[in-house]
């Protein structure tokens, strides 16, 4: 895809989150929107992935750390093909496969259950090394929250993949600035975020602006590039991204829209969709 496409993809994913949410009436919208681009870039354009062959050996893994933000992940499943997009609204509904955090065993695409914050970098770190140990190209990729690398786990996962020099491993930070009892900085703050991975031997690639597709294909260019340590992208991204009254807002972390701003969101979505469709 070139860029408008992709662009063209991450709001027609940013329309889905925010339909699964609303029909759920629960769900993590902040979160998924911030890391909107960032799926479709990867589910687009990065991974060797095939929705016909999901399981095949050697395709790309990938693990959502921040398993809350499963609305964004599962948008980006179904629209390459992995499952029905109509299924979406089915989000969180008793009897869906598409719960509110990633299930392995359920959803065809998902890599790695995930939702206890930390685990899903570990996991992945795990499968870096397995690739390594049985001679497979395959590449990892793993997204986790900025409030998230609050956890010690996070921090043992990066120490050993240094140590294991995973150069087929990429860690990605959606360093969007809030995570659910405030900004990051005054929760617990994990800056400079850069500085505490490249302490323990990753190379760390800063984004200015993540929600930006151009940006985007020179970090995972780079990335790519990297020998002998794991990547790091720190993207930094708007929570909410897409919908402007949820944008910066920590009150949109884990609450659905009601009718009418559910109304409004997708109204300012699809006029956005309609700009890139003109250009």
């Amino acid at each position: 895809m070139n860029k408008l496409e992709l662009q063209i993809m991450a709001n027609k994913i940013r329309k889905d989150i925010v339909a699964s949410v609303h029909s759920a009436r629960a769900g993590h919208p902040g979160g998924s929107l911030s890391a909107a681009d960032v799926f479709t870039y990867l589910y687009f354009e990065e991974m060797n992935i095939d929705p016909e062959n999901p399981d095949k050996p050697d395709r790309d893994r990938f693990v959502l750390s921040k398993g809350h933000a499963a609305p964004g992940l599962y948008a980006a499943l179904a629209h390459r093909g992995f499952f029905p997009v109509e299924d979406m609204i089915s989000l969180r509904h008793v009897g869906s496969y598409l719960q509110g955090h990633p299930d392995m065993k359920g959803i065809p695409g998902v890599d790695m259950s995930s939702g206890s914050l930390g685990q899903g970098v570990s996991t992945a770190v795990g499968m870096a090394l397995a690739a390594k140990m049985s001679g497979d190209t395959y590449r990892v990729y793993t997204l986790l929250g900025d409030g998230e690398i609050q956890e010690g786990q996070v921090w043992e996962a990066a120490m050993f993949a240094g140590a294991r020099n995973l150069d087929n491993l990429v860690m990605i930070v959606d360093n969007n600035g809030l995570q659910i009892d405030g900004d990051v900085a005054d929760v617990c703050s994990p800056y400079p975020i850069d500085k505490k991975f490249e302490a323990f031997n990753c190379h760390t690639i800063c984004v200015e602006n993540g929600n930006d597709m151009e940006q985007l294909k020179a970090a995972f260019d780079e990335a790519r590039s990297v020998k002998g340590m794991p990547a790091v992208i720190i993207l930094k991204t708007v929570k909410g991204k897409g919908v402007s009254f949820m944008e910066n807002q920590v009150s949109w972390h884990g609450v659905a829209p009601n009718d009418e701003q559910y109304e409004e969101a997708m109204a300012e979505l699809e006029k956005a969709g309609e700009a890139l469709c003109q250009k």
